[in-house]
C-alpha cells in the first residue's frame, strides 16, 4: 500500500475559540472548520476520563452493558455487535492511552503537517493503515447522555452551535487504530475530542460523482464501498477516489470539528479516545431531511426497501 498515491488533500480550516468567540460564535457555513481548544472550558474536558468512564453505574447500581461495533459497518457484510460491559474495555484503555503517540504516526505526521502551507496540496501516507486489524473492537454510537443525563452538562454545545435546534448526541470510545469508513450524514455534525486524537479525511459534496456509492442502507447517512483501509484491493474504486480533492484535519484532544452536512468523511483514530459526535438538525432540515430518511427507515423495517443489505441487522 505504500506505493499508493491516492487523492490530493489541503489542511482544513482552523480557528481558535477564543478567535471564535470574538467573531460572534458559529454562523452560516458550509465548509468543515477546524476549532481549536473548543472544549478547554467543558467540564467534561476535566472530569472525562477512561477510568472515570469506566466506574458509571445506573442508580441500581448495575454496569452499563453496551453494543460494540466489531470491524467496519461501513463496507462488506456488517457483523454481529455483541454486547459487553463497558467497564473492563474502559479500563484496558486507560492503560493503553499510556503509551505516547511516535513522531511519526498517522497517514500525515505532525513534522510534515507543520511544514505544509495554507492551501498547499499534499499526499497522504496510506503505508499507515497496512497493519490494522479489521476486527477491532469498538464502542461507536453509545448514547451516553441519554442514559447518565447528568453528564449532559459537562458539554456547552450552545458555545459552538447558538440557535434553535434539536440535537442527537453519541458518544465514540476505542483504542488507536479504529476506523470509521467513508460516509456523508444528512444532519450537520460537530465532533468534539475529549481524549486522544483523530485523523479526519473530508471531501465536500461535489465529489459525490467519484465516492462510488454503496446501496447499503444505513439510517440517517450515505456510505461508500471505498473502503480506505484496503485500498491496494481495490483497484477499481482507488482509480475514483484518485480523482477527488479532500480535505484533512487533525482533531486533538479539546478541539472540535464542524463536519457539514453531506460532507463525505472517514476517521482514523491515532491514540485511544472518547468523542462525542453532535448532531443537529432545525425545524426546516427535519422537515425536509429528517422525515425523507425516516420514511426510508419505516420501509427498511416493513422489508420494503434494501432489507437484507443494511448496517442495522445482521443476516
Amino acid at each position: 500500500m505504500t506505493s499508493i498515491r491516492g487523492p490530493s488533500f489541503q489542511l482544513v480550516d482552523q480557528i481558535d475559540a477564543d478567535q471564535l468567540q470574538r467573531d460572534g460564535g458559529f454562523g452560516a457555513r458550509t465548509r468543515p472548520l477546524l476549532v481549536k481548544g473548543a472544549l478547554r472550558n467543558w467540564p467534561a474536558q476535566q472530569g472525562w476520563s477512561f477510568e472515570q468512564m469506566a466506574a458509571l453505574r445506573y442508580k441500581d447500581g448495575s454496569e452499563p452493558q453496551v453494543k460494540f461495533q466489531n470491524g467496519l459497518v461501513e463496507q462488506g457484510q456488517t457483523r454481529h455487535r455483541p454486547v459487553m460491559p463497558v467497564g473492563p474495555y474502559l479500563q484496558g484503555l486507560a492503560e493503553l492511552a499510556k503509551h505516547a503517540l511516535p513522531d511519526d504516526a498517522g497517514l500525515l505526521p505532525d513534522r510534515r503537517r507543520h511544514q505544509l502551507a495554507p492551501e498547499e496540496e499534499f499526499f497522504l501516507d496510506w503505508g499507515h493503515m497496512q497493519s490494522f486489524q479489521p476486527d477491532r473492537m469498538y464502542l461507536a454510537q453509545w448514547n451516553i447522555l441519554d442514559e447518565f443525563p447528568a453528564l449532559r452538562h459537562d458539554f456547552s454545545i450552545k458555545d459552538l452551535w447558538p440557535g434553535l435546534r434539536w440535537t442527537w448526541e453519541y458518544v465514540f470510545m476505542g483504542p488507536a487504530n479504529t476506523v470509521t469508513g467513508l460516509h456523508y450524514d444528512f444532519p450537520h455534525n460537530w465532533f468534539c475530542q475529549v481524549r486522544g486524537s483523530k485523523e479526519f479525511i473530508l471531501f465536500p459534496p461535489e465529489q459525490t460523482p467519484h465516492m462510488c456509492i454503496s446501496r447499503k442502507f444505513d439510517w440517517g447517512a450515505v456510505l461508500s464501498d471505498i473502503n480506505i483501509s484496503r485500498l491496494d484491493q481495490q483497484p477499481d474504486k482507488l482509480q475514483e477516489f484518485e480523482k477527488t480533492q479532500g480535505l484533512y484535519a487533525r482533531v486533538e484532544a479539546g478541539d472540535a470539528l464542524f463536519i457539514p452536512k453531506r460532507t463525505w468523511h472517514a476517521v482514523v483514530s491515532l491514540e485511544p479516545s472518547i468523542s462525542l459526535g453532535v448532531f443537529g438538525l432545525t425545524a426546516p432540515e427535519v422537515l425536509f431531511g429528517g422525515v425523507p430518511n425516516e420514511i426510508k427507515h419505516i420501509f427498511h423495517k416493513m422489508h420494503l426497501y434494501r432489507w437484507g443489505n443494511c448496517t442495522c441487522h445482521k443476516f
